[in-house]
Protein backbone atom coordinates (compact mmCIF):
# COMPACT_ATOMS: atom_id res chain seq x y z
CA UNK A 1 0.00 0.00 0.00
CA UNK A 2 1.33 3.43 -0.95
CA UNK A 3 2.28 5.78 1.86
CA UNK A 4 -0.39 8.33 2.66
CA UNK A 5 0.82 11.86 1.93
CA UNK A 6 -0.80 14.44 4.21
CA UNK A 7 -2.29 17.66 2.96
CA UNK A 8 -0.15 20.58 4.11
CA UNK A 9 -2.11 23.62 5.25
CA UNK A 10 -0.39 26.85 6.25
CA UNK A 11 -3.33 29.28 6.40
CA UNK A 12 -5.40 29.23 9.59
CA UNK A 13 -8.69 30.08 7.83
CA UNK A 14 -8.14 27.22 5.39
CA UNK A 15 -7.39 24.91 8.33
CA UNK A 16 -10.62 25.91 10.04
CA UNK A 17 -12.64 25.40 6.85
CA UNK A 18 -11.16 21.92 6.37
CA UNK A 19 -12.05 20.84 9.91
CA UNK A 20 -15.59 22.19 9.66
CA UNK A 21 -16.10 20.46 6.32
CA UNK A 22 -14.94 17.13 7.74
CA UNK A 23 -17.05 17.43 10.86
CA UNK A 24 -20.08 18.36 8.76
CA UNK A 25 -19.68 14.93 7.17
CA UNK A 26 -19.92 13.34 10.59
CA UNK A 27 -16.19 12.66 10.93
CA UNK A 28 -14.23 13.24 14.13
CA UNK A 29 -10.95 15.15 14.10
CA UNK A 30 -7.94 14.52 16.33
CA UNK A 31 -5.13 17.03 16.90
CA UNK A 32 -1.54 16.21 17.84
CA UNK A 33 0.28 19.49 18.53
CA UNK A 34 4.05 19.37 17.97
CA UNK A 35 6.98 21.69 17.40
CA UNK A 36 8.42 19.41 14.76
CA UNK A 37 11.68 17.44 14.59
CA UNK A 38 9.53 14.39 15.13
CA UNK A 39 10.65 11.19 16.82
CA UNK A 40 9.02 7.94 17.93
CA UNK A 41 7.46 9.69 20.91
CA UNK A 42 5.47 11.87 18.54
CA UNK A 43 4.57 8.83 16.46
CA UNK A 44 3.12 7.21 19.59
CA UNK A 45 0.84 10.24 20.04
CA UNK A 46 -0.44 9.83 16.49
CA UNK A 47 -1.02 6.12 17.02
CA UNK A 48 -3.00 6.98 20.15
CA UNK A 49 -5.04 9.58 18.26
CA UNK A 50 -5.97 6.93 15.67
CA UNK A 51 -7.67 5.00 18.48
CA UNK A 52 -10.11 7.84 19.09
CA UNK A 53 -10.84 9.77 15.88
CA UNK A 54 -11.48 9.33 12.16
CA UNK A 55 -9.03 11.99 10.95
CA UNK A 56 -5.69 13.24 12.27
CA UNK A 57 -4.21 16.73 12.15
CA UNK A 58 -0.59 17.17 13.24
CA UNK A 59 0.47 20.75 13.86
CA UNK A 60 4.11 21.65 13.39
CA UNK A 61 4.80 25.06 14.85
CA UNK A 62 7.69 26.26 17.01
CA UNK A 63 5.87 28.63 19.34
CA UNK A 64 7.84 31.81 20.18
CA UNK A 65 5.32 32.62 22.91
CA UNK A 66 6.72 29.92 25.21
CA UNK A 67 10.37 30.94 24.86
CA UNK A 68 12.06 33.83 26.61
CA UNK A 69 14.70 35.69 24.56
CA UNK A 70 17.49 33.91 26.48
CA UNK A 71 16.20 30.41 25.68
CA UNK A 72 16.82 28.10 22.74
CA UNK A 73 14.18 29.24 20.22
CA UNK A 74 16.78 30.02 17.54
CA UNK A 75 18.53 26.66 17.97
CA UNK A 76 15.45 24.46 18.30
CA UNK A 77 15.99 21.64 15.78
CA UNK A 78 13.95 21.57 12.57
CA UNK A 79 13.56 19.14 9.66
CA UNK A 80 10.21 19.66 7.97
CA UNK A 81 10.93 17.34 5.02
CA UNK A 82 12.07 14.62 7.41
CA UNK A 83 8.97 15.16 9.52
CA UNK A 84 6.70 14.62 6.51
CA UNK A 85 8.52 11.40 5.64
CA UNK A 86 8.08 10.13 9.20
CA UNK A 87 4.38 11.00 9.14
CA UNK A 88 3.92 9.14 5.87
CA UNK A 89 5.42 6.05 7.48
CA UNK A 90 2.92 6.03 10.36
CA UNK A 91 0.33 3.24 9.99
CA UNK A 92 -2.91 4.89 8.98
CA UNK A 93 -1.06 8.05 8.13
CA UNK A 94 -1.97 11.64 8.90
CA UNK A 95 -4.62 13.61 7.04
CA UNK A 96 -3.34 17.16 7.50
CA UNK A 97 -0.15 18.84 8.62
CA UNK A 98 -0.92 22.32 9.87
CA UNK A 99 2.29 24.32 9.48
CA UNK A 100 1.53 28.04 9.87
CA UNK A 101 4.25 30.62 9.44
CA UNK A 102 3.42 32.90 12.37
CA UNK A 103 0.31 32.61 14.48
CA UNK A 104 1.06 35.97 16.11
CA UNK A 105 1.06 37.91 12.84
CA UNK A 106 -2.28 39.63 12.43
CA UNK A 107 -1.45 41.44 9.19
CA UNK A 108 -1.11 44.89 10.74
CA UNK A 109 1.40 47.12 9.00
CA UNK A 110 3.36 49.64 11.04
CA UNK A 111 6.47 51.62 10.37
CA UNK A 112 9.73 50.79 12.07
CA UNK A 113 9.37 53.42 14.80
CA UNK A 114 5.87 52.27 15.66
CA UNK A 115 7.09 48.68 15.85
CA UNK A 116 9.93 49.67 18.13
CA UNK A 117 7.61 51.64 20.41
CA UNK A 118 5.10 48.81 20.53
CA UNK A 119 7.84 46.31 21.36
CA UNK A 120 8.99 48.47 24.26
CA UNK A 121 5.44 48.91 25.58
CA UNK A 122 4.67 45.20 25.22
CA UNK A 123 7.84 44.21 27.04
CA UNK A 124 7.13 46.65 29.87
CA UNK A 125 3.53 45.48 30.18
CA UNK A 126 4.60 41.84 30.16
CA UNK A 127 7.13 42.40 32.93
CA UNK A 128 4.39 43.94 35.06
CA UNK A 129 2.01 41.10 34.15
CA UNK A 130 4.60 38.55 35.21
CA UNK A 131 4.90 39.98 38.68
CA UNK A 132 7.65 42.38 37.74
CA UNK A 133 10.16 39.55 37.39
CA UNK A 134 11.47 40.87 34.08
CA UNK A 135 10.26 37.86 32.10
CA UNK A 136 8.96 38.36 28.58
CA UNK A 137 8.53 35.99 25.68
CA UNK A 138 10.01 36.27 22.21
CA UNK A 139 6.60 37.47 21.03
CA UNK A 140 6.71 40.60 23.18
CA UNK A 141 10.41 41.10 22.60
CA UNK A 142 9.75 41.32 18.86
CA UNK A 143 6.77 43.65 19.23
CA UNK A 144 4.33 41.52 17.27
CA UNK A 145 1.29 43.22 18.78
CA UNK A 146 -0.15 40.17 20.51
CA UNK A 147 -1.41 41.02 23.99
CA UNK A 148 -3.86 38.30 25.06
CA UNK A 149 -2.56 35.43 27.15
CA UNK A 150 -4.15 32.38 28.76
CA UNK A 151 -2.95 31.36 32.22
CA UNK A 152 -3.76 28.42 34.46
CA UNK A 153 -2.67 30.26 37.51
CA UNK A 154 -2.15 27.63 40.19
CA UNK A 155 -0.97 24.64 38.17
CA UNK A 156 1.61 26.73 36.30
CA UNK A 157 3.42 27.59 39.53
CA UNK A 158 6.35 25.47 40.59
CA UNK A 159 8.47 22.97 38.68
CA UNK A 160 8.93 24.19 35.09
CA UNK A 161 6.95 27.34 35.82
CA UNK A 162 9.48 28.37 38.46
CA UNK A 163 12.48 28.47 36.15
CA UNK A 164 10.57 29.29 32.93
CA UNK A 165 8.07 31.97 33.97
CA UNK A 166 6.68 32.66 30.47
CA UNK A 167 6.53 29.04 29.38
CA UNK A 168 3.10 27.84 30.48
CA UNK A 169 1.19 30.98 29.58
CA UNK A 170 2.78 30.62 26.13
CA UNK A 171 1.78 26.96 25.94
CA UNK A 172 -1.78 27.57 27.15
CA UNK A 173 -2.18 30.46 24.71
CA UNK A 174 -0.88 28.65 21.63
CA UNK A 175 -2.89 25.52 22.43
CA UNK A 176 -6.01 27.69 22.81
CA UNK A 177 -5.26 29.21 19.40
CA UNK A 178 -4.76 25.78 17.85
CA UNK A 179 -8.00 24.53 19.41
CA UNK A 180 -9.86 27.52 17.98
CA UNK A 181 -8.32 27.04 14.53
CA UNK A 182 -8.44 23.25 14.18
CA UNK A 183 -11.58 22.72 16.29
CA UNK A 184 -10.69 19.11 17.12
CA UNK A 185 -12.80 16.59 18.99
CA UNK A 186 -9.74 15.05 20.64
CA UNK A 187 -6.22 16.31 21.36
CA UNK A 188 -3.32 14.08 22.39
CA UNK A 189 -0.39 15.25 24.52
CA UNK A 190 2.63 13.35 25.79
CA UNK A 191 2.88 12.73 29.51
CA UNK A 192 6.62 13.39 29.41
CA UNK A 193 5.54 17.03 29.74
CA UNK A 194 3.41 16.07 32.72
CA UNK A 195 2.79 19.54 34.10
CA UNK A 196 1.89 20.79 30.64
CA UNK A 197 -0.59 17.93 30.13
CA UNK A 198 -2.33 18.68 33.41
CA UNK A 199 -2.42 22.41 32.64
CA UNK A 200 -4.07 21.79 29.27
CA UNK A 201 -6.60 19.47 30.88
CA UNK A 202 -7.47 22.13 33.45
CA UNK A 203 -7.67 24.87 30.82
CA UNK A 204 -10.06 22.77 28.73
CA UNK A 205 -12.24 22.15 31.78
CA UNK A 206 -12.24 25.74 33.01
CA UNK A 207 -12.85 27.37 29.61
CA UNK A 208 -15.41 24.79 28.45
CA UNK A 209 -13.59 23.64 25.35
CA UNK A 210 -15.56 20.73 23.90
CA UNK A 211 -12.39 18.71 23.46
CA UNK A 212 -11.24 15.48 25.05
CA UNK A 213 -7.60 15.74 26.14
CA UNK A 214 -5.70 12.44 26.24
CA UNK A 215 -2.34 11.89 27.89
CA UNK A 216 -0.08 9.38 26.14
CA UNK A 217 2.62 7.49 28.01
CA UNK A 218 6.30 8.42 27.78
CA UNK A 219 8.28 6.71 25.03
CA UNK A 220 11.89 5.93 25.84
CA UNK A 221 15.03 5.07 23.93
CA UNK A 222 16.33 1.53 24.39
CA UNK A 223 18.64 2.74 27.15
CA UNK A 224 15.79 4.44 29.04
CA UNK A 225 16.30 8.07 28.05
CA UNK A 226 12.96 9.80 27.52
CA UNK A 227 12.58 10.71 23.86
CA UNK A 228 12.90 14.43 23.17
CA UNK A 229 13.68 16.58 20.15
CA UNK A 230 16.42 18.17 22.25
CA UNK A 231 18.28 14.86 22.70
CA UNK A 232 20.03 15.44 19.36
CA UNK A 233 21.91 18.35 20.94
CA UNK A 234 23.53 16.13 23.58
CA UNK A 235 27.10 15.05 23.02
CA UNK A 236 27.70 11.27 23.39
CA UNK A 237 29.22 11.88 26.83
CA UNK A 238 26.35 14.13 27.94
CA UNK A 239 23.81 11.63 26.67
CA UNK A 240 25.39 8.87 28.72
CA UNK A 241 25.35 11.07 31.82
CA UNK A 242 21.73 12.04 31.19
CA UNK A 243 20.71 8.42 31.74
CA UNK A 244 21.10 9.19 35.45
CA UNK A 245 17.65 10.81 35.31
CA UNK A 246 15.65 7.76 34.22
CA UNK A 247 17.83 5.32 36.17
CA UNK A 248 17.46 7.22 39.44
CA UNK A 249 13.73 7.72 38.90
CA UNK A 250 13.37 3.97 38.40
CA UNK A 251 15.28 3.32 41.63
CA UNK A 252 13.06 5.80 43.47
CA UNK A 253 9.90 4.15 42.16
CA UNK A 254 11.21 0.73 43.22
CA UNK A 255 12.09 2.08 46.66
CA UNK A 256 8.56 3.47 47.01
CA UNK A 257 7.09 0.12 46.00
CA UNK A 258 9.20 -1.51 48.70
CA UNK A 259 7.85 0.82 51.39
CA UNK A 260 9.90 4.04 51.28
CA UNK A 261 7.23 6.73 51.31
CA UNK A 262 9.25 9.67 52.64
CA UNK A 263 9.49 12.08 49.71
CA UNK A 264 12.64 13.83 50.94
CA UNK A 265 14.51 10.52 51.03
CA UNK A 266 13.36 9.71 47.51
CA UNK A 267 14.23 13.18 46.20
CA UNK A 268 17.68 12.95 47.76
CA UNK A 269 18.28 9.67 45.95
CA UNK A 270 17.56 11.23 42.56
CA UNK A 271 19.30 14.54 43.31
CA UNK A 272 22.51 12.79 44.35
CA UNK A 273 22.55 10.57 41.26
CA UNK A 274 22.15 13.53 38.89
CA UNK A 275 24.79 15.61 40.66
CA UNK A 276 27.25 12.71 40.70
CA UNK A 277 26.79 12.26 36.96
CA UNK A 278 27.66 15.90 36.29
CA UNK A 279 24.14 17.18 35.73
CA UNK A 280 22.81 20.49 37.01
CA UNK A 281 19.46 19.99 38.68
CA UNK A 282 16.62 22.40 37.99
CA UNK A 283 14.11 20.59 40.20
CA UNK A 284 13.17 17.19 41.55
CA UNK A 285 9.63 17.20 42.93
CA UNK A 286 7.14 14.58 44.02
CA UNK A 287 3.65 15.94 43.52
CA UNK A 288 0.04 14.79 43.52
CA UNK A 289 -0.92 13.55 40.06
CA UNK A 290 -4.00 15.76 39.84
CA UNK A 291 -3.32 18.92 41.85
CA UNK A 292 0.48 18.95 41.34
CA UNK A 293 0.82 19.91 45.01
CA UNK A 294 4.05 18.82 46.67
CA UNK A 295 3.84 15.68 48.77
CA UNK A 296 5.81 14.95 51.93
CA UNK A 297 4.66 11.36 52.22
CA UNK A 298 3.30 9.12 49.50
CA UNK A 299 -0.25 8.35 50.57
CA UNK A 300 -1.97 8.62 47.17
CA UNK A 301 -0.91 8.50 43.50
CA UNK A 302 1.99 10.87 42.86
CA UNK A 303 4.35 11.69 40.02
CA UNK A 304 8.08 12.25 40.45
CA UNK A 305 9.07 15.07 38.07
CA UNK A 306 12.65 16.04 37.25
CA UNK A 307 14.33 18.69 35.12
CA UNK A 308 18.10 18.85 34.77
CA UNK A 309 20.76 20.36 32.54
CA UNK A 310 23.45 18.34 30.84
CA UNK A 311 25.76 20.71 29.04
CA UNK A 312 23.51 23.29 27.36
CA UNK A 313 20.52 20.96 27.10
CA UNK A 314 17.66 20.98 29.59
CA UNK A 315 15.87 17.65 29.87
CA UNK A 316 12.67 16.71 31.68
CA UNK A 317 11.35 13.33 32.74
CA UNK A 318 8.90 11.85 35.21
CA UNK A 319 7.55 8.62 36.57
CA UNK A 320 4.17 8.00 38.12
CA UNK A 321 4.15 6.20 41.46
CA UNK A 322 0.94 4.38 42.29
CA UNK A 323 1.10 2.51 45.59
Amino acid sequence: MAAKEPEIIRDKDQMRRWSRAMRSQGKTVGLVPTMGYLHDGHVSLIREAHNHTDLIVVSIYVNPGQFSPSEDLSTYPSDFHGDIQKLMAVPGGVDVVFNPHNLYDYGTSKNANANANEAARASDDARVGNGGNGAVSCVEENGLGHETWVRVERLEKGMCGQSRPVFFRGVATIVSKLFNIVEPDVAVFGKKDYQQWRIIQRMVRDLDFGIRVIGSEIVREKDGLAMSSRNVRLSPEEREKALSISKSLSRARLAAAEGQTNCKELRDLVTQAIHESGGRLDYAEIVDQESLEQAKEIRSPVVFCVAAWFGKVRLIDNMEINI
